[in-house]
């Protein structure tokens, strides 16, 4: 949570309007950057199920351990893109699969509900089909941009 917290901290200030897609039972991103004077819309199919937030456009939207859990995720990020303001972002955590991971023995995959994985190759499939501008990836942390 941190890594996503301290990059919108750095590129955002409390003016900016932000949305926890997949925010999850307890939704950790919102709370600490509530603590920090942000204001953040909640979104969870399952425990903030808020048509709402789902119609109004963010500068920043934080996704942690949310993609992996995605079934259909060129509708996902399409979404994901149509709800970003003109130069807004999207932060993303997650572990990305490489061909140097032992795949019979990664962590990741062991979690039931994980159904997709991702690759360098798939997140830069990702932004030029979704036509973001911009893709950084900083270890875990991933960033599309508007």
């Amino acid at each position: 949570m941190a890594p996503i917290v301290n990059e919108i901290q750095r590129n955002f200030n409390q003016e900016h309007a932000g949305l926890d897609f997949g925010a999850g039972p307890g939704p950790v991103v919102t709370k600490l950057l509530r603590d920090s004077g942000f204001t953040v819309e909640l979104y969870d199919p399952l425990f903030w199920a808020n048509p709402e937030a789902l119609r109004t456009r963010y500068d920043y939207i934080a996704c942690c351990e949310v993609i992996e859990h995605f079934h259909s995720p060129r509708k996902e990020f399409a979404l994901l893109h149509s709800l970003l303001k003109p130069g807004g972002a999207l932060y993303c955590m997650t572990e990305p699969y490489s061909e140097d991971i032992d795949f019979g023995k990664w962590y990741y995959k062991s979690d039931q509900s994980h159904v997709f994985f991702y690759t360098k190759d798939t997140f830069e499939w990702v932004r030029s089909h979704m036509r973001f501008s911009k893709l950084r990836i900083k270890g875990r942390l991933v960033q599309f941009y508007r």
